[in-house]
């Protein structure tokens, strides 16, 4: 009886037709994906690093709102903005603003998520509810809550009236009003991406906590929080970016007022470039600035946030 012997590697010849093909394949593949990214990169390209490009040429420059690119003068449009004289209280007006608004909505994002968790008639019913503002434009939500914060043509005009209270007419009075605004606002987006978090989160692990007699608030301060973490990078830069460029909820309820007391960085810009000064130069680089200072706080927040697996 006779056996065939094993078969052995390919030959030479059989290697070298195989191979073109191979290559054929690869080359077809790259190339349609480049095709396919081609849109998007052109969109990156068209949206973000060239206008990135022209407020870095222009922070460097002499450029008036109507008088066009009019030669280097760098760094004087750096200094000028730098030593405006609304600059110091609209930064450190942001960065309160920023926390407050951060703190709030991280905190009532995960209550209202873990609220919902579990899936139920009247938790669908919640979880739709906390959603519905999301919806609104911030624009059109500003505008609602300038109408309803009017002494005139609010319907809680009488009872404001009454009360002596004034939901615009003070700093602390126009900050937190603008607030609750963003509050109500934004509240249900971090709470969906917060509940992605939490449904992410394997059951058995929160077995495995109760196996273990752990309680509620040990299993949410060692399970729940640590294994939330990415979520909470997620919304924290998010929410943080969100409130350091803060502008039309502050620029529709107070114009910068009263007394100049709410203006944030980015109305600063606005009014540096078509109010009052107008000057691209020292917008530009103030622009600039912030956005150097934007990279370098989501930089902390993204390192603060790492895991020690990471």
């Amino acid at each position: 009886m006779n056996v065939s012997a094993p078969a052995g590697p390919p030959s030479a010849a059989i290697r070298g037709r195989l191979r073109p093909g191979r290559l054929r394949s690869g080359r077809r593949q790259a190339l349609l994906g480049w095709i396919y990214a081609t849109p998007t990169a052109a969109f990156v390209v068209a949206l973000f690093v060239v206008p990135l490009l022209l407020v870095v040429r222009m922070s460097l420059s002499r450029w008036p709102l109507l008088g066009g690119d009019q030669g280097l003068n760098a760094p004087e449009n750096f200094s000028k903005a730098v030593e405006h004289r609304f600059f110091t209280d609209s930064v450190v007006f942001t960065l309160k603003y920023t926390v407050i608004t951060t703190v709030l909505l991280l905190l009532l994002g995960l209550g209202m998520a873990l609220l919902v968790q579990e899936s139920s008639r009247w938790n669908n019913l919640l979880r739709a509810s906390f959603l519905v503002p999301s919806a609104l434009g911030l624009a059109s939500a500003s505008l609602l809550f300038y109408v309803l914060y009017s002494p005139y043509a609010s319907p809680l005009a009488p009872v404001v009236e009454r009360l002596g209270i004034t939901f615009l007419g003070s700093p602390n009075a126009a900050l937190f009003s603008t607030v609750f605004l963003i509050v109500w606002r934004y509240a249900g987006f971090y709470m969906v991406l917060m509940l992605v978090g939490l449904q992410s989160i394997p059951a058995d692990v929160f077995e495995a906590a109760r196996s273990d007699g752990a309680t509620r608030w040990q299993t949410f301060r060692s399970v729940t929080l640590p294994l939330l973490r990415p979520t909470l990078a997620l919304t924290t830069v998010l929410c943080v970016t969100g409130s350091l460029l803060a502008f039309e909820q502050f620029y529709i309820l107070t114009k910068g007022g009263p007394d100049n007391s709410t203006i944030t960085v980015v109305q600063l810009i606005y009014m540096i470039a078509f109010q009052g000064q107008n000057d691209l130069g020292v917008a530009a680089a103030l622009s600039v600035i912030v956005l150097a200072a934007l990279v370098l706080i989501n930089a902390l927040q993204l390192r603060a946030f790492r895991s020690e697996e990471n």
